[in-house]
């Protein structure tokens, strides 16, 4: 009986303490602080729901505005892997003006390089086509002869092909742009004012890049700031553009070792076969499969025996594999090496929004979207709506003490 009248002493004891303790530190927080507090997470969750609410609206609205969002991102991309150009100019003394003026006409040399060689041959490679369907299926044929289903529908569909009405012969047959200027000429309206905004912004933004540059470090109320802001362009510039120029050299010699190889086999216009290989190229993953499929459709029409029709495209499949296996992770390196999971949402979500331009824009986006989060951080917004998160730091009880103590 004593030992549990004891026991029952000790735990009214603790009781009492306990309740005396969550008392003292109820009384030890200020009220005013509980309700600043709520505000606090009553704005967090604001932000969050719109944050998610524009987030799912981003897309539609990138895909309805395309006629500025396009050129302009474009151009924002453009610029920025131009900028190691512009500053290697500017530090031998050019004028910014006149540096940004050499970019831009670089740029529009090697657009119209590409232009030239690569839409004028593919041109009459169209135009032939209709001629080249019995070619094609005489070399398919012993493939069609086990697949009977699909020979009737590639018969189908050569049929559709070649019942097309043929054009007038009073009618001289549309030219293919053959430069630039050309396409400038024969470009819709629409389409001409987005060219030409495009190139305009990329000088503008090259012309004043120094002095963006400066007045958003210097704007920075702190060092710590400035000092993050300009690290944050400066990775942004070099992730940007080391991708980019890089990438471009290596399918630039893989678009002509690809040409060499396809004119050691007579080939017409390798050339432009090894420019739609280096500009596919760009697209990771599903580029080169279409390059493929391009060269096995040219092959059919090129050659008779189905075995050596299939030839270019094997080469550009082995030339894609040594290069994709071997040249680009030697080169490249693991600075820029990019989770294969984020490629293919980043180009599908951006293939999706602004068709085979935005899958071209895919990986340099995905290349400044993750620099630039990178260098800001993770904001822990769940946290900060349950009370742990970085944006809200209780004062330690012994402060609170102090506080209300003076």
């Amino acid at each position: 009986m004593v030992d549990e009248q004891g026991q029952s002493k000790e735990l009214t004891t603790d009781g009492e303490a306990l309740v005396d303790a969550g008392e003292a530190v109820a009384a030890s927080h200020d009220p005013g602080e509980h309700e600043e507090l709520r505000r606090d997470r009553l704005l967090a969750g604001v932000a969050l729901i719109g944050g998610i609410g524009l987030f799912l609206a981003l897309p539609f609205a990138l895909k309805g505005g395309s006629s500025f969002f396009l050129p302009t991102t474009a151009a924002l991309v453009i610029a920025i892997a131009l900028v190691p150009i512009l500053e290697w100019l500017e530090r031998r003394r050019v004028p910014s003006a006149l540096a940004a003026l050499f970019c831009v006409l670089l740029f529009l040399t090697v657009v119209n390089v590409a232009l030239a060689s690569i839409v004028v041959p593919a041109w009459s490679w169209v135009s032939i086509l209709p001629d080249r369907i019995e070619r094609i299926q005489s070399n398919i044929a012993p493939l069609l002869d086990i697949y009977s289903n699909l020979e009737r529908f590639v018969n189908r569909l050569l049929g559709q092909l070649a019942s097309q009405p043929a054009q007038p012969a009073g009618d001289a047959p549309t030219a293919p742009p053959a430069s630039v200027a050309d396409l400038f000429s024969t470009s819709a309206p629409a389409a001409l004012l987005e060219m030409f905004f495009a190139i305009l912004l990329i000088y503008f933004l090259l012309s004043g890049w120094t002095r963006l540059r400066r007045g958003a470090i210097s704007n920075r109320s702190s060092f710590g700031g400035a000092m993050a802001t300009a690290r944050v362009i400066q990775d942004v510039v070099d992730d940007t553009s080391a991708y980019l120029g890089t990438i471009t050299l290596i399918n630039a010699m893989l678009g002509l070792i690809v040409a060499g190889l396809l004119w050691m086999i007579d080939m017409p216009t390798p050339l432009m076969w090894g420019g739609i290989v280096a500009l596919l190229n760009f697209i990771p993953y599903l580029g080169p499969i279409f390059a493929a499929a391009l060269l096995t459709l040219g092959g059919l029409m090129t050659y008779d025996d189905i075995w050596i029709a299939l030839v270019p495209a094997a080469i550009m499949t082995g030339a894609h594999l040594i290069e994709a296996n071997v040249i680009t992770p030697l080169v490249v390196g693991h600075r820029l090496t990019i989770s294969p999971v984020l490629i293919l949402i980043s180009l599908s979500f951006w293939g999706w929004v602004w068709g085979a331009p935005g899958a071209l824009l895919a990986v340099p986006l995905l290349i400044i979207i993750q620099t630039v989060l990178k260098a800001a951080g993770k904001p822990d917004i769940a946290g900060f709506l349950f009370e742990h998160g970085t944006l809200v730091h209780d004062r330690p009880r012994d402060e609170i003490g102090v506080s209300k103590q003076s």
